[in-house]
């Protein structure tokens, strides 16, 4: 890469760090760069460390940084958190021309964002100050700022626009001709894809799999999923709907789902632990859900705005009993549109619940899409009516079948008459509790395992021929990725090995992957290393160890390559 520069934006919540870095990502997306975006914040409204962090490159990137190369510190605790983690030749935007004599003074460049913000207009403005001051540092031409601040505040009043094309201005004249060893040529040339966060690649997905019902009880990190969904309203045939709490949330969708139209709820642990009993129903009643499971640290309320992999034993046996569900974990932007048209294309066919699993990193994070994103031509529906029953009087929802899976009709299309209920049921779906009738009810949803396990994808894999392998899935992918790149440029035989499809678990895919290697470390956000605990129940195959990280903070591609590192020299 010619260019690969990380700026990191902190401060209080309530700060406008969000605008900063906005301000600078939508700069740097129009000129044709790439990005990697991070998020963190605290759960206070108001006080509290929060910062932004923006890796910007003219090659895709996939994780974030380990050092920063300009930190714009919005306050002093800032300065006090991150100076250290300032790269060679970085530098330091404050509101003091000192730092109490450290090393890291010698970096600060002095910006009165405050004064210089009331003489623009109004305090308010602090951050657009910020954002000038920072594209300036980094080189950003005039003409491409001016063209993004008339895009970000065009639907405000004039004054509002003049003011902070103003406070853009002062912010860059504040800093003119300051040195910056990572100042860089800007390039002129298209987007290279579109910047979006993993929560809105997935509402998009959700849009482009027909979904009709949305409903949701808000919480962090699944409520923008939503809320950005909600937006399309007006456009298409979609009902988002906030319930009063998660239970109600996931019983709409199913009760959606039953009258015939594709429907989902998003959560996260807390809210997905309500849900539990609903999803019994989905099963029992062999209704399709599709049910987003943003993760965060618990339990109970946990870190509410950090990010975890916490819960993949939970979501995989989640249950009153047992009864099938897919499980998908997907792992880039791309991945996360096409796993949201597959999931209702599944849930469907096979009359299932399918769980998607993501994390606040995950969902707060932005990137640049990599790939150009197609909607299906058709949908599939496996819904059978009339006149597809030679006697629709003899109609059975829960009908035997070899593959396990019954004819679905919808409920009052026709002459079908559907039932069903929460109870153990016969064909008909009559309540029963017959040894026969229960037996051949449970074995008949069982069934549709062996079809669903045929549906599985094998895990992607990076260099599987290399003595070791780190072995990881879901958003932690593109840290792992470039670890393994690192490690390999230092001459370590080291490859990997990336799960998306979780459940039912691909065995035989992960049998390949992983029987040819010396050896074999997970890479996970969690403390017991649960996929390592699902490979060996499902393959025999034992890891050598576990990178794992439980904090709640996003893992590091550094991280990952120093206690590769340690394992490579027989340590843990």
């Amino acid at each position: 890469m010619d260019i690969d520069v990380t700026v990191t934006i902190g401060g209080a919540a309530g700060q406008g760090i969000q605008t900063v870095g906005d301000l600078l990502a939508s700069v740097c997306h129009r000129a044709g760069l790439y990005l990697m975006v991070i998020n963190d914040f605290e759960s206070r409204i108001r006080g509290g460390h929060s910062f932004m962090q923006l890796r910007i490159s003219d090659e895709p990137v996939v994780a974030a940084d380990d050092k920063i190369h300009l930190l714009v510190a919005l306050n002093r605790e800032t300065f006090d958190i991150h100076a250290g983690e300032l790269a060679e030749g970085g530098r330091i935007l404050m509101e003091e021309d000192g730092a109490g004599g450290s090393d890291e003074a010698l970096h600060v460049v002095d910006v009165k964002f405050t004064n210089l913000a009331e003489k623009a207009g109004g305090k308010i403005m602090t951050n657009t100050v910020a954002a000038g001051a920072a594209l300036e540092m980094l080189g950003a031409p005039a003409e491409l700022v001016v063209k993004v601040i008339e895009s970000h505040f065009g639907g405000k009043s004039k004054s509002v626009l003049e003011n902070n094309l103003k406070a853009i201005q002062m912010g860059r004249d504040a800093v003119a001709n300051t040195d910056f060893d990572w100042h860089f040529k800007w390039p002129d040339r298209k987007p290279a894809g579109k910047m979006l966060s993993g929560a809105r690649a997935l509402a998009l997905g959700a849009l482009a799999a027909d979904c009709r019902v949305a409903s949701f009880y808000p919480m962090s990190p699944a409520t923008e999923i939503l809320v950005y969904l909600a937006g399309f309203m007006d456009r298409f045939p979609l009902v988002v709907e906030q319930a009063e709490d998660e239970i109600a949330a996931i019983n709409m969708a199913i009760g959606a789902s039953f009258g015939g139209v594709r429907a989902m709820t998003a959560t996260s642990g807390g809210g997905f632990s309500l849900m539990v009993e609903g999803l019994g129903l989905a099963g029992i009643t062999e209704t399709p859900v599709v049910v987003i499971n943003a993760q965060r640290p618990g339990p109970a309320t946990g870190l509410p705005t950090r990010t975890a992999q916490g819960d993949l034993f939970f979501v995989i046996h989640a249950a009153q009993d047992e009864f099938p569900r897919f499980v998908f974990a997907p792992r880039t932007l791309d991945e996360a549109f096409e796993t949201m048209i597959r999931s209702f294309h599944l849930a469907e066919k096979y009359q299932v619940p399918v769980i998607v699993l993501v994390d606040q990193y995950f969902n707060d994070s932005l990137s640049i899409t990599r790939e150009k994103w197609s909607v299906p031509e058709k949908i599939e529906r496996f819904l059978v009516s009339d006149a597809d029953m030679p006697d629709p009087s003899s109609y059975k929802r829960f009908a035997y079948s070899e593959s396990g899976v019954s004819p679905r009709a919808v409920p009052g299309a026709g002459r079908a008459r559907v039932m069903v209920t929460g109870n153990d049921h016969t064909e008909e779906g009559h309540l029963s509790e017959t040894i026969a009738d229960r037996n051949g009810q449970v074995d008949k949803r069982h069934k549709k395992m062996l079809k669903m396990a045929e549906e599985m994808n094998g895990p992607d894999i990076l260099f599987g021929d290399s003595r070791l392998l780190l072995v990881t899935w879901g958003s932690t992918d593109g840290v792992v990725r470039e670890a393994v790149n690192r490690l390999r440029k230092e001459k370590h035989d080291v490859g990997a090995v990336f799960f998306s499809d979780i459940w039912p678990f691909p065995t035989a895919p992960a049998m390949d992957a992983l029987s040819g290697c010396e050896g074999f470390l997970t890479v996970e956000l969690n403390a017991s290393s649960q996929l390592g605990g699902l490979i060996r129940r499902h393959t025999g195959l034992q890891a050598d160890g576990a990178i794992v990280q439980y904090d709640g903070r996003p893992m590091k591609p550094g991280h990952v390559v120093a206690r590769t590192k340690q394992y490579m020299e027989g340590g843990q």
